[in-house]
């Protein structure tokens, strides 16, 4: 315990002298970091667990063919949307052709085709778009065909890669640039404290080119478990390691040492679980599915997920939205820079 003073004249201490002593004894802000880490622990447990323990449908897009406006699509859809818990959001296609474009685009998850003749319905999932989604759509679509005695054939129209049946390899390459981003200007700022602002963005820069890199190459080269468009999915690493480090740095510039608190909430308590990388968005709870397509760790698994499964297919979104936060960060870090631990004094000339 800390030494308590003895009070004013001999007399004993008061509870005031107590808390002074205390406040000014290193028990302090050791307290408050036991107190932070235990509800920091509580709160990663929740969320991961709210999003992903018990994923359950929402709105489900998909695309519709055929006579699915009649009395036979009408009632599978009906019954889906039973068996679903959740409502079908369902869009009208000319031809397959379209509605195959559509889930290129990731617009819808699954294409239905219904015959105008009396076959077998045809529920067309993608499993690339999402593989619990797929999972969901294929369990009920068999169920409600059995119950209703129409013949339903399902099939995967775009499979997820053999080295990754789960769908969950783009999550864990998503959340290693997201960790290691930030943990990099952690060590920055404990170990090159004396580096002026833009040395620090510009090492930020170089370690994200190289960390992008190494991640791309181990699982692909190494590991084998994606087949990756590789400038492609190094780029989007290394601009997600980039905003991770710039996160911090802006954090670190408003809130000192506490900075691993708000950037932990951001990317890791928030961020990873409502990215759609382990549980996909129209399964996520309502707020984590709107919220998540925002953050950096939802806009890197966005973008890597088109770049590996849909080619061709590419939105600017998600760049945008990881742009957007490396200029927030960048631009928080240069105008209170002042704020920032660290920098070196300018040198200083002699007198001739």
């Amino acid at each position: 315990m800390p030494d308590l003073p003895h009070g004013v004249h001999g007399r004993p201490p008061t509870p005031a002298d107590r808390w002074t002593a205390f406040r000014e004894s290193p028990y302090l802000p050791a307290t408050v970091l036991v107190l932070i880490v235990a509800s920091v622990a509580g709160l990663f447990a929740g969320s991961y667990t709210y999003a992903m323990a018990n994923p359950t449908p929402h709105t489900v897009p998909i695309a519709a063919i055929g006579a699915w406006d009649q009395e036979q699509g009408r009632r599978f859809i009906a019954e889906m949307e039973k068996g679903l818990s959740t409502s079908l959001k369902v869009s009208a296609y000319d031809s397959y052709r379209a509605a195959k474009e559509a889930v290129d685009d990731q617009t819808v998850f699954a294409v239905l085709d219904v015959p105008s003749h009396g076959d077998a319905i045809t529920l067309d999932v993608s499993g690339a778009s999402g593989a619990s989604v797929a999972q969901v759509l294929t369990a009920t679509a068999a169920e409600v065909g059995k119950a209703t005695g129409v013949p339903v054939t399902v099939r995967d129209i775009k499979p997820l890669q053999r080295g990754d049946p789960r769908g969950l390899a783009i999550f864990y390459i998503s959340i290693a640039a997201v960790i290691i981003g930030f943990v990099g200007a952690i060590q920055l700022n404990v170990h090159a404290r004396a580096l002026m602002p833009w040395e620090r963005i510009a090492f930020i820069l170089v370690y994200a080119v190289l960390g992008g890199f190494t991640i791309a190459a181990v699982v692909d080269w190494l590991l084998g478990s994606l087949k990756l468009p590789f400038v492609e999915s190094w780029s989007i690493l290394t601009l997600t390691m980039f905003v991770s480090g710039t996160v911090f740095t802006m954090f670190n510039t408003l809130v000192g040492r506490w900075a691993l608190l708000p950037t932990w909430g951001l990317m890791v308590v928030l961020g990873n679980p409502s990215s759609g990388g382990a549980v996909s968005w129209p399964l996520l709870p309502s707020p984590l599915g709107v919220i998540g397509r925002w953050l950096p760790p939802g806009a890197s698994v966005n973008a890597q997920h088109t770049a590996v499964y849909f080619a061709g297919h590419q939105h600017a979104f998600p760049f945008l939205v990881l742009a957007g936060w490396a200029v927030l960060s960048g631009t928080v870090f240069f105008v209170w820079r002042h704020c920032h631990a660290g920098g070196r004094p300018a040198p200083s000339h002699a007198a001739p």
